[in-house]
């Protein structure tokens, strides 16, 4: 009994992952189906898939050196409140990446709106070609959020094509990580959650010209 509890919980931590996705030329809503993998005590990883739907923007052309922006406005999500006796207690510690596109330069990012999210504000850092959305929550079992809506501003480069994607290829390179916490029936526990856009397309194809 006490292995189905917490394999549970594994199911739990996966379903409360918070998937985005990037840009495709006009506005469209766009979903993208995340394999996550927790790391559930004692019963060891579980996984699951998730969809999450997000409205996005970027234009189909950019002239040379030019400047053009790739907006992504996430939908509302609700954390669950209690999966098989198991009480949610809170989700917490976010990291979403994805890379700086090839033929194009990060200038900045401006955060929007978002709700639910505690009460440390989101931020966006940029290293190694990656641009990662970060805050530490919590937010409680039950409750319903919004992950702000990011406008990324880019620079053009000479020629070629701008692809836009989420990072990570795998549990042990994940786009997104996260933490679920939940009572059960031997008391609180955490399962860390890997997460990677599988498959991962390419929301964007700006064309330089």
């Amino acid at each position: 009994m006490k292995a189905l509890h917490l394999s549970k919980l594994g199911v739990l931590a996966a379903a409360a992952a918070l998937p985005i996705a990037l840009a495709a030329p006009a506005q469209a809503a766009t979903t993208v189906t995340f394999d996550c993998q927790a790391d559930a005590p004692i019963v060891g990883p579980q996984q699951v898939s998730l969809n999450q739907d997000t409205d996005v923007t970027a234009p189909a052309t950019v002239a040379p050196g030019g400047a053009f922006d790739v907006v992504i406005d996430p939908a509302p999500n609700t954390v669950p409140s209690d999966v098989s006796g198991n009480k949610v207690k809170n989700i917490n510690t976010f990291a979403l990446k994805f890379p700086i596109p090839a033929n194009s330069t990060y200038v900045g990012a401006d955060l929007t709106g978002g709700s639910g999210l505690g009460s440390t504000a989101p931020t966006i850092a940029v290293a190694n070609g990656v641009a990662t959305l970060s805050f530490p929550g919590p937010i409680a079992g039950g409750a319903t959020f919004e992950l702000p809506t990011i406008t990324a501003h880019l620079t053009a480069g000479q020629s070629g094509t701008i692809e836009t994607k989420l990072s990570g290829t795998s549990y042990s390179d994940p786009g997104l990580t996260f933490k679920a916490v939940a009572s059960t029936i031997i008391g609180d526990i955490t399962a860390p959650t890997a997460c990677f856009p599988n498959p991962s397309p390419v929301f964007t194809t700006t064309t330089i010209g």
